[in-house]
């Protein structure tokens, strides 16, 4: 991804004022400007360099795209590595070869038998690193009804993704199957889905799993089949104030089973959680180098601090720049709630550009779609609460604001 390298949207004429506070409820905290002199309204927006302005710019980074990156691809490859050949050939078949280090580091311990806590960027492969060798374990096991593997993520987006994933490297395992189950569907049509074709790997939010748990007939006891639970993302399901579902949860599964923790930052909320779920002698991957930057090492980045009231008309002018200079412009607006998202996309959409907004409020139908569309369009942009903010892989993004 990348924008419009080392510049920023400012008036012409401006004067610096002190920086506002995140409190101040800014939904773009990043992309603001300064006031200019003699009232309140920006006459005419110019692009200037950020170098030559009287504020902080730059570019700090890291390149994570998913394993695809050379940066982050290790030297072994798959048909290195102690897996099975009908997962060597579901991973050929999905452009995989080499390893991503994530993945060089914890396949092993994972093939083990070993509970582990994986500190990993995200991007960096750790789907794959924790789905191969728990698709390895579900493999050897005989054909049943219960659930074996179980993944539980932050949002609905994500889980779909996972799911993607697994039906990749699921390609040539035929006895094996994978469902979801996340709010914003029927929770009858996923009670019959999972009574017609039962799975061995189930990926679901925490509070969809505890709709199940509640609701659904004979459900707790085909989750006393675990083998693997794995909490991916396990700092933002913390931050999202799941900690109490994922107790419950951890409560209705086996003891005996391994465990797998995979998160971009561990807190002392993670380590405790890690605890309580993982045996004793949990295995601790740190993937993240000190010194590593916490960002993409090709895409420039910019701040400007100023007026609240000013960043919906400095948005705008961005905005408008970006696509008169590229024609095939996809951009992500992330904003900081669902109202807010609500609001710019609609303000933006009466202002002729071509929208698309994501946010909790929407069905999960319409979320599917438009989140669809966008992975498949140019010309869009798209407008987003935190649904979006991490994990979700949409390629070819020409600017990022927030």
């Amino acid at each position: 991804m990348s924008g419009n390298p080392g510049y920023a949207a400012v008036p012409k004429r401006q004067r610096r004022r002190r920086p506002r506070d995140a409190e101040d409820g800014s939904a773009f905290p990043r992309v603001v400007t300064s006031r200019p002199r003699g009232g309140d309204q920006v006459r005419e927006v110019a692009v200037v360099p950020a170098e030559a302005m009287d504020i902080d710019a730059g570019t700090s980074t890291n390149a994570a795209t998913g394993g695809v990156d050379g940066s982050y691809l290790s030297d072994t490859r798959f048909d290195q590595c102690a897996v099975s050949p009908l997962s060597l050939q579901g991973i050929k078949d999905a452009g995989y070869e080499r390893l991503t280090r994530v993945q060089e580091a914890t396949l092993p311990v994972i093939l083990e038998g070993k509970d582990v806590l994986a500190k990993a960027k995200t991007g960096t492969g750790k789907t794959v690193a924790f789905l191969l060798p728990a698709i390895e374990l579900l493999s050897t096991l005989p054909r049943s009804t219960s659930i074996n593997l179980l993944v539980m993520l932050p949002t609905r987006e994500l889980a779909y993704q996972v799911a993607v994933e697994a039906r990749k490297l699921l390609k040539y395992h035929s006895s094996l199957g994978v469902q979801v189950v996340i709010g914003g569907t029927k929770l009858s049509q996923e009670q019959r889905s999972m009574r017609s074709t039962p799975c061995q790997i189930l990926v679901a939010t925490p509070g969809r799993l505890i709709d199940h748990l509640e609701n659904t007939p004979g459900f707790s006891a085909r989750i006393k089949g675990v083998k693997v639970l794995v909490l991916d993302e396990a700092d933002r399901l913390l931050d999202m104030g799941f900690r109490r579902d994922i107790e419950k949860i951890i409560a209705f599964i086996p003891k005996e089973r391994q465990t797998l923790l995979f998160s971009a930052t561990v807190p002392a909320e993670v380590r405790e959680v890690s605890h309580l779920a993982m045996q004793k002698d949990y295995k601790f991957i740190n993937t993240v180098q000190e010194g590593d930057e916490e960002t993409h090492a090709q895409v420039n980045q910019m701040y400007m601090v100023a007026p609240l009231d000013l960043h919906f008309s400095i948005l705008y002018g961005v905005l408008k720049k970006h696509i008169a200079e590229d024609a095939e412009y996809k951009v992500i607006i992330f904003c900081t709630t669902a109202m807010v998202t609500k609001l710019v996309a609609e303000i933006l959409s009466q202002l002729k550009l071509n929208i698309r907004e994501i946010h909790s409020r929407k069905s999960q139908s319409a979320r599917t779609k438009v989140s669809d569309e966008f992975r498949k369009s140019k010309g869009l942009i798209l407008v987003s609460s935190d649904v979006s903010a991490r994990g979700v892989d949409y390629r070819d993004v020409s600017l990022v604001i927030q």
